[in-house]
């Protein structure tokens, strides 16, 4: 019979291992070069578009002053109202919404029964892939209307409240939370997965309960993980623009909460598609003040992050 075996060479598998080994090497490379160019890009266009204005109508007029009227025959540029309904919007959003994301992780993770969890994440995940903009129009029909006769009986007897038909900055606050629950309950829900069983094991043969190890032994575990979920939440809820500016009555005030409210991410999708000369300019600063603002948050929820004790 003749032998129809192949003959392979150690040198030539080793050869064509290295090659493999070194293309791919130069694509991962390429790919992190190409990263870094983008954030170092956008950093600096932002800030070569974004400091025209602060030079020209003054730092202290842009962040300070509260009246914004770009269009009037002696222009206002003062966004400090807009930088605080940011601000109080976004904090109010994770404080509502990551407790319940946390919470509905946990409950999906440890405690449902595997048919009602089969269930219920699809449906998480399906949330998560809805475009903002039908967020903003269910937030019309079902949640302005319900915030409007709130407003009423609040102010049915007050003679210079300013009806906003529901579009404040609650209903705002709402959609924020309803749109970061999918990211928060995701990454939640596989930082507790991944806790070894080990810790939970040892947990109960200690005499612990369920919940005494979930809320003492498993969240501390899976903190690094919740942090990310919680840094991305806040970047869903600050970076939202179409599905607020919807709901929110896209109005310059004060942020309280049946106040018509407009977020930094809102003032800029409003008014760059007709603005000019100065106001695109102030635009462009409010967008800097935004990407700042990103940035500062991100910051320092990664050093909470690092600081945080890895016990997983």
């Amino acid at each position: 019979m003749m032998n129809t075996r192949k003959n392979t060479s150690i040198i030539r598998n080793s050869q064509t291992k290295a090659l493999v080994e070194t293309i791919a090497q130069i694509i991962f490379t390429v790919c992190a070069v190409v990263a870094v160019l983008a954030v170092f890009s956008i950093t600096l266009y932002m800030f070569l578009q974004g400091t025209p204005a602060f030079a020209q109508v003054g730092i202290r007029e842009i962040l300070f002053h509260s009246v914004w009227a770009p269009t009037a025959q002696t222009p206002s540029y003062g966004i400090l109202y807009i930088i605080l309904t940011s601000i109080i919007g976004t904090a109010a959003a994770v404080l509502i919404g990551v407790p319940i994301g946390v919470l509905t992780a946990v409950f999906l993770a440890e405690v449902a029964p595997r048919k009602l969890a089969a269930f219920v994440r699809p449906a998480i995940d399906l949330l998560a892939g809805i475009p903002s903009v039908i967020y903003g129009l269910l937030g019309i029909m079902i949640l302005n209307p319900l915030m409007y006769r709130l407003e009423q009986i609040i102010f049915a007897d007050s003679e210079t409240h300013q009806f906003t038909g529901g579009a404040n900055l609650i209903s705002a606050v709402l959609v924020l939370v309803i749109m970061i629950l999918p990211t928060v309950i995701n990454i939640s829900q596989s930082s507790l997965q991944a806790v070894q069983k080990d810790l939970k094991d040892a947990s109960y043969g200690l005499g612990a309960s369920q919940i005494q190890t979930i809320f003492r032994v498993q969240i501390p575990a899976a903190k690094s993980g919740i942090i990310s979920a919680v840094v991305l939440g806040v970047g869903r809820a600050i970076g939202e623009a179409m599905a607020i500016s919807l709901v929110s009555g896209s109005s310059v005030n004060f942020p309280l909460p049946f106040n018509s409210v407009r977020f930094l991410t809102t003032a800029i999708v409003s008014e760059m598609g007709y603005a000019a000369d100065t106001h695109r300019m102030v635009l462009f600063s409010i967008g800097l003040v935004l990407f700042v603002f990103i940035m500062l948050i991100n910051t320092l929820l990664t050093k909470i992050l690092k600081g945080a004790p890895q016990d997983a």
